[in-house]
């Protein structure tokens, strides 16, 4: 006989257990709950990794290490090869400019240019942050580099205030008119 068989005639699931039905059901009085306090009363499921009184694990297992994963600025790389590719021979490329042609998202954090690929042009590039072999290519092939990475925390600064600002104004602007 095997166990399937046993499970098709005698049903799959376990008949419910009926509480509450006088002393002599072996499961009346308090139905299994105990005398009074919050196991004994609707709503309580108790503590999440509770261990009844002893130190949750938790707790017992220490701390270690430390994460910069908070603090870190992560850049959005561009090689020098695509900008070659998608700018003029002597135009300016800006932030907004690379953004503007898909090299890189605008919102999604300060812009990388690196070095890889060749420069042919002369270019005017303006970013958050450059590699030193990026930097030395368009310098190489005439153009130059300015680097925002110092003004990164002013800019992000800035535009915050600019908000708040025209915020208000807008405010102000709507008490004015009523």
């Amino acid at each position: 006989m095997m166990i399937n068989d046993i499970t098709a005639k005698a049903g799959k699931n376990a008949k419910r257990w009926r509480v509450g039905r006088g002393i002599g059901s072996g499961s009346g009085k308090m139905s299994g709950r105990g005398h009074k306090g919050g196991g004994a009363r609707a709503g309580c499921s108790g503590r999440t990794l509770a261990e009844g009184g002893g130190l949750p694990l938790f707790r017992r297992v220490p701390i270690r290490g430390f994460s910069n994963f908070k603090f870190e600025t992560v850049y959005q790389p561009v090689n020098v090869v695509d900008l070659d590719k998608h700018f003029a021979d002597g135009s300016d490329v800006t932030v907004a400019a690379i953004c503007e042609k898909g090299l890189a998202s605008s919102g999604k954090g300060p812009v990388k240019v690196l070095g890889g690929g060749a420069v042919s042009k002369k270019l005017n590039v303006t970013a958050d942050a450059f590699s030193d072999s990026a930097a030395r290519k368009i310098t190489e092939a005439g153009g130059q580099t300015t680097d925002l990475s110092g003004n990164l925390a002013r800019r992000v600064k800035e535009k915050a205030h600019a908000e708040i600002a025209a915020r208000f104004v807008a405010e102000a602007a709507a008490k004015a008119e009523v």
